[in-house]
């Protein structure tokens, strides 16, 4: 007994002499831990300790009551150890000072324990009291354990989602290629392109020495079309990086950029002046397309985009602009790709049954009637770019009712041009309405009619992302309902409370009466004093998904409520243009200078979550670690956003009973 008491007073002293040397060093032993549920009753709890060099850890596993050079674990009173411990690792004995015995020691090693636990259980708490020998050194701490029980049909559940994200993600693909698929369509009845079409099919039937030549030379002709739009994007996307496209599509000086060349476009299509590429390109692609051969239908290919430019720029412009928002490298060359497809199809189709050429309608002042059609919609679009630069740099001119009020107005005029009450010179003479021109023009008064009361604040959610936010607006009635009183049911928390957001707030706002932190690090610190899982927002002036989410998901009172109740909401915008402090300006590890506002916060979500694209939503505990793995973007599912809140929610209360 005597020689036992002699071991804890030699080893105490040890003890306590290196805890004294090591506080300034480097944790000798790195730990983790996860507790996975077997019953309602039992769960397994597993500890992973790392050594590092020259450093042994000590088996957890005694030999005799006696034992004293063995690391232990202490649960409290919610949790016991049913069975003994398992242990997996490289094993070797060590000397025990002033003793012949030998200890088992590994460099690293896994504990599993087989515990009993309270029904209801969600986590698992004590610690384990490690020891370790370096050299002649007897380190050792106590690692507190403080960990969730995973359910395995709950973490089926994430993977579940996390595989939906991901079909999310090729749906969203799909999409994109479709709706690009479908504008390329729709490209061929403008008047640059569709007067081509007999012309060239018939060239190549022609032309060819057999029918079965004459169609794989259209076949090959659609092909080189579909190329020379996909293969620059995808040449961009390789040499600079899949964030090139994206960051010319939000950049304020590029939205000015674009809006400047779409009110041009604007103002071709109604007639003022012919807009195309220099004569040169298309007479010397002209050249090399007479040479022959499949070279020479590329050329074709070429000639027929450089001439129909004066049509086909804008819309080409608007997709790449569009699908860059996605923050996917693929989108916008899966995007030009299906604009391309849908662009060339009619010049396969018509070769492959000439005789549909005849059904076609003839040439005349309808392909003028589309031209000056897309020039209004050109100018709608422009005013889009322009509002993107509005955002970013905060000027507030055009807020989202000025927004609208110019948009009422010009599709008010579309109407009135279709029906044959506004004409410009190159017009020709309209002596009754055709039903389709009817159509049309109901369709523009409607929808000049529709965007009306988003003047006093209506939601207008199928214009969400096209439109200014309802934070910018002079005046909504909408909005009243979340000044006066309190929205879906609220109330103030009678606990502790946070400091007011200070970060960006003259700036920066969110909907619906919510109250959010616009820096991470003020965000977090929020949450430690309020106890509450951090919601994440990578959100952007110029995201059009966003701005969806907010108004068809966010809006939800039952989302609404849970966002406010239970989560620190920081929104973090990546294409805020605000300059950095000096002291916070850093280079990232591609050697970036990493200078503004939305800079920082864009390459905390790459770096963080290998993700560029908004909307993205990360739930946060409060040392700063994932609450869940999935990386939820874009889904308009209501049900879907509630499931996802509950989730995490349980994890953190789980993680922190």
């Amino acid at each position: 007994m005597t020689k036992k008491i002699l071991f804890i007073v030699l080893l105490a002293s040890i003890q306590l002499m290196y805890s004294a040397a090591a506080q300034d060093s480097k944790q000798p032993v790195q730990f983790g831990f996860s507790a996975t549920k077997l019953t309602d009753t039992s769960a397994t709890l597993t500890v992973q300790a790392v050594a590092a060099k020259g450093t042994r850890i000590f088996t957890a596993v005694k030999k005799n009551s006696d034992d004293v050079f063995v690391s232990a674990l202490q649960l409290d009173s919610s949790a016991s150890v049913k069975t003994s411990v398992k242990e997996e690792g490289v094993a070797g004995a060590v000397a025990l000072p002033g003793s012949t015995d030998k200890g088992t020691a590994y460099d690293s090693v896994t504990f599993q324990y087989t515990l009993g636990i309270k029904a209801g259980a969600t986590a698992v708490k004590g610690s384990f009291n490690w020891l370790g020998i370096k050299g002649e050194e007897f380190p050792s701490g106590e690692e507190k354990i403080n960990v969730a029980i995973t359910d395995p049909s709950a973490a089926a559940t994430n993977a579940a989602d996390a595989s939906a994200a991901s079909e999310n993600t090729e749906g969203s693909m799909w999409s994109i290629f479709l709706l690009c698929l479908a504008t390329g369509l729709l490209a061929v009845i403008t008047p640059c392109v569709f007067p081509l079409i007999p012309v060239t099919v018939s060239f190549f039937l022609k032309r060819s020495k057999t029918r079965i030549e004459g169609l794989k030379n259209a076949v090959w002709y659609s092909l080189s079309i579909i190329l020379i739009y996909t293969i620059p994007t995808l040449l961009l996307t390789l040499i600079f990086g899949d964030k090139i496209l994206y960051t010319i599509s939000t950049h304020p000086v590029s939205n000015i950029f674009f809006f400047v060349v779409f009110v041009v476009f604007a103002i071709s299509f109604f007639g003022a002046f012919e807009l195309a590429l220099p004569n040169s390109w298309a007479n010397k692609a002209d050249q090399k397309a007479g040479k022959g051969g499949l070279l020479g239908i590329f050329f074709m290919a070429l000639t027929l985009v450089i001439v129909s430019f004066s049509c086909t720029g804008p819309i080409v412009g608007t997709l790449l602009g569009q699908t860059s928002m996605q923050g996917v490298g693929l989108a916008p060359i899966i995007g030009m790709m299906g604009f391309g497809v849908g662009l060339a199809i009619p010049f396969s189709l018509f070769a492959f049954f000439p005789s549909m050429l005849q059904s076609l309608p003839k040439s005349g002042g309808w392909l003028n009637t589309i031209k000056v059609s897309f020039g209004f919609i050109e100018l709608a679009l422009a005013l889009k770019f322009l509002s993107n630069v509005d955002l970013s740099y905060h000027l507030g001119i055009l807020n989202r009712d000025v927004f609208l009020v110019l948009w009422i107005v010009v599709f008010f005029l579309l109407g009135i041009y279709l029906l044959g009450k506004l004409k410009f010179a190159h017009d020709s003479d309209l002596p009754f309405v055709s039903v389709p021109r009817l159509f049309f023009a109901m369709a523009s008064f409607s929808f000049a009619v529709y965007m009306v009361p988003g003047l006093w604040g209506a939601p207008l959610k199928a214009l969400s992302g096209f439109i200014p936010p309802s934070t910018t607006q002079e005046f909504n009635l909408n909005d009243l309902q979340y000044k006066i009183g309190n929205a879906a049911g609220v109330s103030p928390s009678a606990g502790p409370q946070a400091e007011a957001p200070k970060k960006y707030t003259n700036k920066l706002h969110v909907p619906f009466g919510l109250t959010a932190y616009f820096d991470l690090e003020e965000g977090m610190a929020a949450a430690k004093i309020l106890k509450k899982p951090v919601m994440l927002d990578f959100t952007g002036h110029t995201c059009p998904n966003c701005r969806k989410m907010e108004e068809q998901v966010w809006k939800d009172p039952a989302v609404l409520s849970r966002i406010k109740q239970n989560f620190v909401l920081v929104s973090l915008y990546v294409d805020e243009t605000e300059e950095l402090p000096i002291n916070e300006q850093y280079t990232d590890k591609n050697g970036v200078k990493i200078e503004t506002v939305g800079g920082k916060n864009l390459d905390y979500e790459i770096k963080t979550f290998g993700f560029n694209a908004q909307p993205l939503y990360m739930f946060l505990d409060l040392n700063g670690k994932p609450l869940s793995d999935v990386k939820y973007g874009y889904d308009p599912s209501v049900a879907g956003f509630i499931k996802h809140l509950d989730a995490v929610k349980a994890a953190f209360d789980a993680a922190n009973k």
